[in-house]
């Protein structure tokens, strides 16, 4: 500073005279040094324009300079030196005009913002110094400046390059005769003020996350945050080194070209090199290069152009690092960097060892409350009377109170165990072994609710306790021992279902023989023959047998449905006809059908005798009169809805719901309405199939069947049907025609001699050409056997060995042309699956009449 401050004479005669033109032309001189600056700067230097306004402010373009004659001679030493001192300023100095035009500036401002001397004086310092975003600030400087306010703030202005600087910003008017002729701006670097600030502000900040966040990944993430406060830290990880497992894992790793690498073992990257030395390193190119040269490192991942990581130590203890690094040419870091990380580094150091520590004392912890606190099962600890201690969630939740207070004070004996006898036995076989072992009791909840207890424990001493106490778990099994009554009971019905199809199915064969010859007897006999009327009775007999097997069928679920889409609200409003005279005046018969109730996928004949079955049983449970309505509606169950204690699959459905006003039912009653042959009507007036054929043939759709009843309230059934979507298919019976015969060659495989036999005489008569085997076997052999054509295979499902769809699918491949018809008393997967057949197959369900056999056949071949 001194050499700038003793100029030489050469250079105090070459400033006097600048300073004395300055004086006669009446413009301000540039305070620039000698050699950046000429003479000519003042040469074309332009005279002032317009004089001040006189309120003292800013003239629209300029100020007005100081005439020469203001200026004395006695003056110009005094201004040589503050001249001088101008220049030796360690502040960046500056002068304007009221157009923020610069008319001085000192070496330190020129220095300071990375200009030359001559891109400065007349220039605009909005556009030297000012970033775009800065703007609005700089207005309100000269606005306080116009007003004669002196201004000092802390702000950033930019470099030539663009980059800002953290400045101490001066400023104030200049007056000439009381009026603003210009303003005063000084700089003051502020950089490495900022700089410790920051770091002194980042440590505390690392220290108080320390304290504040629970995990570590947390407080990492913190870390980022501060770190990318201090210098460029978009791509910033933390590496920790387990010495037990010698692996390196990487908790919080940030890239915006790599993910995270899974844990490892020290290898020869950059990371395992930083943890071997325990030493900050900023890699640049050149440095990483003479790395690689040496074989210290090998590099993996994308390659940054800095890297630059400091170690996480504690001691002397290496146990992590701490990384930044960058792709980009326009940011680089440098030895002030990595002084900082390093600080910074310490401190993460040890918050993360304090941080670990806590973390182990709360696995810890945790491990302990998962057990109690957060168990599913009811946990407590009780004296040997009896008297709860302690107790968690799971068990006041259990016992239906809102507190562990309302729990501790009650009396177990009294106000838990359901039965009193229950209570002593507990504590005696306690008192006895020392242990409980699955002892089943019975609780009641607050709301008086009874619930199945399994209580397993064991007698610990504890120095802090006065005596010997119980540590228990109790399990609520409640749901699990409904669950398995009903399961025990699905069981039964699947039993007696299975009984019921078999009996059905071999019934259904007899069936066949019995009614189709009986149906030929009555086709030989006169109408006044004296066997012709028998031979009538034997007929009815055999459709009053074919009814109640088709009703067993629809029990077990081993019908064969007809499936299609069908809309609810058609077939109830279609039933509504024939059902108000069936139940007769006294009934008030109600619908309420939602218009946007969807299709379901039924047999829609099924589903009208579900209807049926449930209006006729709501009848007679109203004999002298009620009220009867059906509903329907759409619903969507999710994965907690259940109806008592049977649980829905989630899903969409159409709700039909039929419900009366009758005598209502009994619990006992209600658990056994699905059973088949079981009823509570008189004798005579029921089969007790009515409710057994409607659990069927709900199941059988994929549907679900519920019942809510109370004596002397009613009865309501809720029918799930799954939704589906598309057009609903026309639903109407068959019309009758004549049966007509034929030439074809058929192909009849059954495996019952009376059914083939009457098969195969019926279609003989008719003309046909019959080829008959008794199994799926023999059928295949016939098949090949034959030289000509098969028009038609006429087969049973179940058979033994081969199987009807087996055979069928064989055939097809040497006869593709030749069409299908299936004979059945129930069908086990047979066709498709469960019962259904897909669209297109044709089936003829046994017993069946000569003429539907013909007319089915006729059919088929078309």
């Amino acid at each position: 500073m001194g050499e700038r401050v003793a100029q030489s004479g050469r250079t105090d005669i070459s400033r006097a005279n600048r300073l004395k033109k300055a004086l006669e032309r009446g413009v301000p001189p540039a305070f620039v040094p000698p050699e950046n600056s000429s003479e000519d700067i003042l040469d074309n230097a332009s005279p002032p324009t317009a004089a001040s306004p006189p309120n003292g402010s800013c003239a629209e373009h300029s100020c007005p300079l100081p005439p020469a004659s203001e200026f004395v001679p006695s003056a110009q030493p005094p201004l040589q030196f503050l001249q001088q001192m101008f220049q030796a300023s360690p502040d960046g100095l500056s002068i304007a005009d009221c157009d923020h035009r610069v008319l001085w500036a000192n070496e330190t401002f020129v220095r300071m913002f990375h200009y030359q001397a001559a891109e400065v004086v007349g220039q605009s310092l909005e556009n030297l110094v000012v970033p775009p975003e800065r703007q609005a600030e700089s207005r309100w400087v000269t606005e306080a400046l116009v007003k004669g306010e002196r201004i000092t703030l802390e702000t950033q202005r930019r470099k030539k390059d663009g980059t800002l600087l953290d400045v101490s910003l001066s400023c104030a008017p200049l007056l000439l005769n009381g009026q603003m002729a210009g303003f005063y701006a000084g700089y003051h670097d502020i950089t490495d003020r900022r700089r410790v600030e920051a770091l002194s502000s980042a440590l505390y900040r690392v220290a108080e996350k320390s304290s504040s966040a629970h995990e570590l990944q947390q407080f990492f993430a913190a870390v980022h945050s501060i770190v990318d406060e201090l210098m460029y830290a978009r791509n910033f990880y933390i590496a920790l080194f387990d010495s037990s497992t010698e692996l390196l894992s990487f908790p919080y790793f940030v890239d915006e070209r790599d993910s995270a690498p899974s844990p490892k073992k020290l290898a020869r990257g950059l990371t395992d090199y930083l943890i071997r030395v325990g030493e900050p390193l900023l890699a640049t190119p050149e440095v990483l290069q003479g790395m690689e040269d040496r074989g210290e490192v090998a590099r993996n991942g994308s390659r940054s152009l800095d890297w630059m990581g400091v170690p996480l130590k504690v001691n002397s203890h290496t146990f992590g690092a701490l990384v930044v690094q960058t792709y980009s040419k326009n940011i680089r870091y440098g030895e002030r960097d990595k002084e900082i990380l390093t600080f910074v580094a310490r401190q993460v150091a040890s918050a993360v060892e304090i941080k670990r520590n806590e973390q182990a004392l709360r696995r810890s912890e945790a491990r302990y409350r998962s057990l109690v606190q957060s168990s599913v099962y009811g946990i407590y600890r009780s004296s040997l009377e009896g008297r709860f201690l302690d107790v968690n969630p799971a068990l006041i939740t259990m016992l239906g109170y809102g507190s562990a207070e309302e729990v501790l004070l009650l009396d177990p004996e009294r106000d838990v165990f359901a039965h009193s006898e229950e209570h002593t036995r507990l504590i005696e076989e306690f008192r006895r072994t020392g242990r409980l072992d699955g002892i089943e009791v019975k609780w009641k909840c607050k709301d008086a609710r009874a619930i199945t207890v399994r209580i397993s424990g064991r007698a610990v001493s504890n120095v802090d306790e006065p005596a010997d106490v119980l540590e228990a778990i109790a399990e609520d099994v409640t749901d699990r021992r409904v669950l398995e009554d009903q399961f025990r009971q699905a069981q039964k019905m699947e039993a007696v279902g299975r009984l019921a199809g078999g009996v059905a199915h071999d019934f259904n064969n007899l069936l066949t023989v019995i009614s189709g010859y009986a149906e030929v007897i009555l086709a030989n006999l006169s109408l006044d023959h004296p066997l012709h009327e028998k031979g009538r009775a034997i007929q009815q007999a055999a459709d009053r047998a074919t009814t109640l097997t088709r009703q067993l069928l629809a029990f077990s679920r081993k019908q064969l449905l007809e499936l299609k889409i069908v809309d609810v609200n058609a077939i109830v409003q279609d039933m509504e006809r024939l059902l108000r005279p069936l139940i007769g005046e006294t009934v008030e018969f109600t619908t309420a059908l939602a218009p946007d109730a969807a299709q379901t996928r039924a047999d829609a004949g099924q589903l009208e005798q579900v209807l049926m079955n449930l209006v006729v049983n709501a009848k007679d449970a109203m004999p002298g009169g009620g009220k009867l309505s059906i509903r329907t509606e759409n619903l969507i169950v999710d994965e907690t809805h259940r109806r008592g204690q049977t649980f829905i699959r989630p899903g969409h459905y159409v709700l039909l719901t039929v419900g009366d006003t009758g005598a209502g039912m009994d619990k006992e009653t209600q658990s056994r309405i699905f059973e088949p042959f079981f009823t509570t009507k008189e004798k005579g007036k029921g089969t007790g199939l009515g409710l057994s054929t409607v659990y069927g043939i709900v199941k059988q759709s994929g549907g679900y069947v519920m019942v809510q009843s109370e004596e002397g309230v009613g009865t309501t059934f809720q029918i799930y049907l799954p939704r589906v979507e598309g057009v609903a298919e026309r639903h109407s019976a068959p019309a009758p025609h004549a049966a007509a015969g034929g030439t074809e060659t058929v192909l009849l495989v059954e495996d019952e001699e009376p059914v083939r036999q009457l098969v195969r005489d019926t279609l003989t008569a008719k003309g046909y050409r019959v080829l008959e085997a008794e199994n799926g076997e023999t059928g295949l052999a016939a098949a090949a056997g034959h030289k000509g054509d098969i028009h038609l295979v006429i087969t049973d499902v179940v058979m033994p060995g081969i199987g009807g769809r087996e055979l069928v699918q064989r055939l097809a491949k040497a006869r593709p042309k030749t069409k299908v018809l299936y004979l059945s008393g129930y069908t086990e997967d047979a066709i498709l699956s469960e019962g259904t057949i897909e669209k297109g197959a044709a089936f003829l369900q046994k017993p069946f009449t000569l003429q539907s056999l013909t007319r089915k056949v006729r059919d088929v071949l078309g």
